[in-house]
């Protein structure tokens, strides 16, 4: 597998500065090799219908590292069953795919990386038709919206139950979202932000843009308690460690901080000798959200600590900064289990500032929204 993974990665250089036209070649030859597979997918594809691709695309880039490929794969497998994709549209998005590998690569394209990819698909299908048949849950349950709280122009918090089927999750996770009544087939991924309870409730904190019209939007803008969502199996390795005795450090920023809190909510079940240090950061006062509701917890857990910050409000009675310069302020972090949340730059800055203080890259797990 060491040669087919480096064929992989030499071979995608030919064609990662051309995503763009390597996705409308797939889904061209997608839709004319099999044109019952068009309504699985997005009425507007642009931005969105390029999940399956990604996915596959991501899972290449892990397949020298077997306890990684398996896992994640298997999970993925799971996760697509949403889209209600068989062996048989595999098979032909394999066929696609090569093609569109071909026709990108161009004249640098060689029989060596065509086998690679082959090989890739082959295994990468086998397991998550394997984790998809493994999975005794449903593709995706409906979820009513219990509550829809604003804080802002373009945040919300909001809950949902679950119907029919319990929902097993673990704190720190993710599920897709699909709103069907505003957007058909469009599916987004957002962290659970409590941990896991016998109501089979989920609390979701989502964030969107100015003028943004997808899931994001559709959630914080137009949803009203009383809506049926979509939401599929949970995915993510983001989670805490039982069997570890080190303290923990949390870093979150923004909405980021979902996974963070539902970290701390399942610890309050049952901790009682490590220290937790949640960092919480945002550009201004008012995107600090949920700051009341840590400091509840503060007052009943004495293990928990809060620090918030500021990097935009010069007067913010706390600390200032982004929070990847605060973190590191009140470091060193070496001996801690480390959890990270928040968007790719944010993720990225914390990240480094960790490797600065030689925290061990297994004793750090994060979550960001977008690529690192």
């Amino acid at each position: 597998m060491d040669n087919v993974a480096r064929l992989l990665k030499e071979s995608w250089t030919l064609v990662e500065e051309d995503r763009d036209r390597l996705s409308g070649h797939f889904y061209a030859r997608l839709f004319l090799l099999d044109p019952a597979l068009r309504p699985l997918f997005p009425a507007e594809m642009t931005g969105q219908g390029d999940r399956i691709l990604d996915a596959i695309v991501t899972a290449t880039q892990v397949v020298d590292d077997p306890e990684s490929f398996d896992e994640y794969l298997r999970s993925l497998g799971r996760d697509h069953r949403k889209y209600h994709v068989d062996s048989a549209h595999y098979e032909t998005m394999g066929v696609a795919l090569l093609d569109a590998l071909r026709s990108t690569g161009g004249d640098g394209w060689n029989l060596e990386y065509d086998q690679a990819w082959r090989d890739a698909y082959a295994a990468i299908v086998e397991k998550m038709l394997s984790g998809a048949a493994a999975d005794e849950n449903p593709p995706y349950w409906h979820a009513e919206v219990l509550t829809h709280e604003r804080h802002g122009p373009d945040t919300a918090v909001l809950t949902v139950r679950a119907l029919q089927h319990p929902l097993p999750w673990r704190a720190g996770q993710y599920v897709s979202v699909e709103v069907p009544r505003h957007l058909p087939r469009v599916w987004r991924t957002y962290s659970v932000a409590n941990a896991p309870n016998d109501d089979n409730v989920l609390e979701f904190h989502v964030r969107t843009p100015a003028g943004a019209g997808w899931v994001s939007g559709a959630l914080v803008r137009r949803t009203r308690p009383g809506d049926l969502l979509r939401v599929a199996a949970p995915m993510g390795s983001m989670t805490l460690d039982r069997s570890s005795e080190r303290d923990i450090l949390c870093v979150a920023g923004g909405v980021g901080l979902a996974p963070i809190k539902a970290l701390v909510e399942e610890l309050a079940g049952w901790n009682r000798t490590r220290w937790v240090h949640v960092f919480y950061g945002a550009r201004h006062a008012d995107d600090l959200y949920a700051l009341d509701g840590l400091r509840q917890l503060v007052t009943t857990h004495p293990w928990l600590s809060v620090t918030p910050a500021c990097s935009a409000e010069p007067d913010f009675d706390g600390e200032r900064g982004d929070i990847s310069e605060v973190v590191a302020r009140y470091g060193p972090w070496t001996a801690h289990d480390c959890y990270v949340s928040g968007s790719a730059r944010m993720v990225r800055a914390t990240l480094r500032a960790l490797a600065g203080d030689d925290v061990p890259p297994p004793n750090i797990r994060y979550d960001t929204f977008g690529e690192l």
